[in-house]
């Protein structure tokens, strides 16, 4: 059954796509271009540039696609519950936990040599997904001289952006679209695989209308110290971040206010670097420790709040670009699109992925053994991540001083 497919795939990445957003682009591109074949890399790269100019989580956004794409609205669905369920529970539990026992910070565990060193394994996997996405989707992509140079440029942008405003990476996309547009090479349709999803104008047009009446009103009418007040701020988060991952946890903590201590926060932030999956559901977290309602039911109205704009801004944007897919230029456009998208993925997988594994021999040699798994021996990813975890714990562990 192609729902129960959906979920399953999307569940297994979920407890195993370490590394953050841009490491789950190479996830998910070896899940469903790669092995299922779901949808080929024009149709992936078109996916990831529509949702990068979106505000919201981008990987999950993705996968929201994805899904739909498989199954409908219901395989969409079932994509973010598989992709968020494991990291949302894992940290709504540790936000819990925080709360029952009025703790300030992280466990023991996490502040050990061994838990860092597992984490660093985690981060060597990542590293060499994204390497093997960057070579195999530049591959497929790149079709001519104009697309390298979009790509050149793109990479360099997303270098300098990423340094110095994070949240305006969508521009590398914006100056790769123009550059396709008015340079690209002439073609006669649309790559294959590109299909648009089947949403209605009008489904469009209620899903933009209901995101800008929620994001205008919710702040008017909601009580301070209510549910309705902390789904509002949640829906803030969710709507007007750009660049997600990462640039969201500042935000949050600015949105939240005083409602969570600063030792709180950022003991939920270590614990977000440690699990797989999208960085916000670190909403869970915050919705279960934030005073004075928190609890369960306040991490189940965060996630909530955080991720509903992502459903609706893609409602309402999806027939918007159906349209814009069928102008004369949007072929070039595309391809200037996708070859933005290449150049950004291989930024990210030399700053900061690489620059910092390049600070620890073990981590490189971590992540080589983990790039011939994948790119030679073919391991499925999830092994691969499960292996260069216990590698990074037990090189921590064998370079512990022992005692006597």
């Amino acid at each position: 059954m192609k729902q129960t497919d959906v979920f399953v795939r999307f569940l297994r990445l979920g407890c195993t796509a370490f590394g953050g957003p841009v490491a789950h682009l190479g996830y998910l591109r070896r899940e469903f271009v790669t092995k299922a074949r779901w949808l080929d890399d024009a149709a992936f790269t078109e996916t990831v540039a529509l949702c990068s100019v979106l505000p919201g989580p981008t990987s999950t956004q993705i996968a929201i696609l994805i899904g739909a794409r498989r199954a409908g609205a219901a395989g969409g669905l079932l994509a973010w519950l598989g992709f968020a369920l494991p990291s949302a529970l894992v940290l709504g539990a540790f936000g819990l936990l925080l709360r029952s026992a009025a703790l300030g910070s992280a466990p023991a565990f996490m502040k050990s040599a061994r838990f860092g060193g597992a984490l660093e394994g985690l981060a060597a996997a990542a590293a060499a997904v994204v390497l093997v996405a960057v070579v195999q989707l530049g591959r497929n992509v790149l079709r001519s001289r104009t697309d390298v140079g979009i790509a050149a440029l793109a990479f360099g942008l997303a270098l300098v952006l990423d340094r110095f405003a994070p949240s305006w990476q969508w521009l590398a996309l914006a100056a790769g679209g123009a550059l396709g547009c008015a340079f690209g090479r002439p073609e006669t349709k649309l790559p294959a695989g590109t299909r648009p999803l089947a949403i209605s104008r009008n489904a469009g047009f209620i899903a933009g209308g209901t995101f800008v009446a929620l994001l205008a009103g919710l702040p008017i009418i909601a009580p301070p110290g209510t549910y309705l007040a902390l789904f509002a701020t949640f829906f803030r988060a969710g709507s007007l971040v750009f660049g997600g991952g990462h640039v969201v946890l500042p935000f949050l903590q600015s949105f939240i206010g005083p409602g969570v201590s600063e030792r709180s926060f950022f003991a939920g932030y270590g614990a977000a670097q440690a699990v797989p999956g999208p960085l916000f559901t670190f909403a869970a977290f915050l919705g279960a420790i934030v005073q004075p309602l928190g609890g369960a039911w306040g991490a189940l109205v965060a996630i909530a709040g955080i991720f509903l704009p992502s459903f609706l801004l893609l409602a309402a944007v999806v027939p918007l670009w159906s349209a814009l897919r069928q102008l004369p230029r949007a072929p070039q456009t595309l391809s200037g699109l996708n070859a933005s998208v290449a150049g950004m993925l291989a930024a990210v997988f030399v700053d900061p992925i690489a620059t910092t594994l390049a600070h620890d021999l073990a981590a490189v040699a971590i992540a080589v053994v983990a790039l011939g798994m994948l790119a030679f021996a073919r391991f499925p990813a999830w092994l691969v991540v499960a292996v260069c975890a216990v590698l990074g714990l037990l090189i921590r562990s064998y370079a512990l001083p022992t005692t006597v």
